[in-house]
């Protein structure tokens, strides 16, 4: 009776080799989908949002309003290579390009300011 169960379950997986190449395509199709489904939701956008910062932290300049990683606000007073030196208003500090996170208008935070205020 075992033997019968082993031959029925031989015979199953040799009819679906026996299909050809669009069985063995058809097989990897799930994956493939599932790679196309990461790249366009996950790597993609990643990837631009990387180059979009890359170009940003190059364009920086003196006099700039920077937003550093750890939230700190400051205007670039001095750029030393990748160094810049960073006024947070009484004190300067001096960090790597990488540490800037994004740009600010300081006028739309005092007009935020102005706001909370009423």
């Amino acid at each position: 009776m075992l033997t019968s169960i082993a031959y029925a379950a031989g015979n199953a997986g040799g009819a679906a080799a026996a299909q050809g190449p669009m069985g063995a395509f058809a097989s990897l199709m799930p994956l493939i989908l599932m790679f196309a489904v990461f790249y366009f939701l996950l790597i993609r956008p990643q990837q631009k949002r990387n180059k979009e910062h890359k170009a940003m932290i190059e364009s920086l300049g003196k006099g700039a309003y920077i937003m550093t990683s750890c939230g700190f606000l400051g205007r670039i007073v001095d750029i030393e290579g990748d160094i810049l030196v960073v006024d947070l208003g009484e004190t300067k500090v001096r960090m790597p390009r990488s540490f800037v996170s994004g740009t600010y208008d300081p006028k739309t935070i005092a007009k935020a300011e102005t706001a909370d205020k009423k």
